[in-house]
């Protein structure tokens, strides 16, 4: 008999142990995760959340990852979209035939780029000129990475580098207005150039474009 109540009292402390156990690492467990909802609250208050698609995000980028890589994602849409103005803006003048007078190289005028379409103009620019190029390109994204607090640590998303003009307004509704146009309109300039690369390079792929000159 005296085993059977061994047994038992033995049992029962395991159980008290195991339930003090449990209710310990119930205190120290982390509360239940809403980042969905708090990350799609964050895209709402973002700028660039407007109409006709106000916090836009299908594929529930902005669920990934922590708020620094939301703020990543977001400087890196920033940079798409004023590449893609620059990109459509050159692609126009560029189809226009608006040109700088005299030589890009020894053997190469800005007249005869002019006469070609903008991506064979590319083609006949000499290495050495994209290479300057491409230079520039790598300097400014090493001075926008290096300025202060990194965005993706609470600072200021990525500025223009060249010319250094600060186009921000003191009040900051103007500047979330402001800055919202700038995405809207870097959204459309990135649907834009994408056209313009797929119209000249497949032939009947943008109809508005067929017929066009500089495509």
């Amino acid at each position: 008999q005296l085993p059977i109540i061994q047994h038992q009292i033995l049992k029962m402390k395991l159980a008290a142990c195991l339930s003090t156990l449990f209710a310990s690492a119930a205190a120290f467990a982390p509360a239940p995760a809403s980042k969905p909802a708090t990350a799609l609250k964050a895209l709402d208050d973002m700028p660039g959340a407007t109409l006709p698609f106000p916090g836009y995000d299908p594929l529930g980028l902005a669920t990934l990852g922590s708020e620094s890589t939301l703020a990543w994602f977001r400087a890196a849409e920033l940079k798409h979209a004023r590449v893609a103005m620059l990109a459509t803006t050159g692609y126009l003048v560029q189809g226009a035939g608006v040109h700088f007078p005299g030589m890009l190289s020894h053997d190469v005028s800005f007249e005869s780029l002019s006469a070609m379409k903008p991506l064979d103009a590319w083609a006949a620019v000499p290495d050495e000129g994209k290479a300057q190029i491409y230079f520039t390109i790598f300097l400014a994204e090493v001075v926008s990475e290096s300025k202060g607090v990194h965005y993706t640590k609470g600072g200021d998303l990525p500025t223009i580098v060249f010319p250094p003009i600060n186009f921000a307004p003191d009040d900051a509704a103007e500047m979330k207005l402001r800055q919202s146009r700038e995405l809207n309109n870097g959204r459309l300039a990135m649907i834009s150039i994408m056209s313009f690369v797929a119209a000249a390079n497949i032939p009947g792929s943008v109809p508005l474009l067929e017929g066009n000159p500089a495509f």
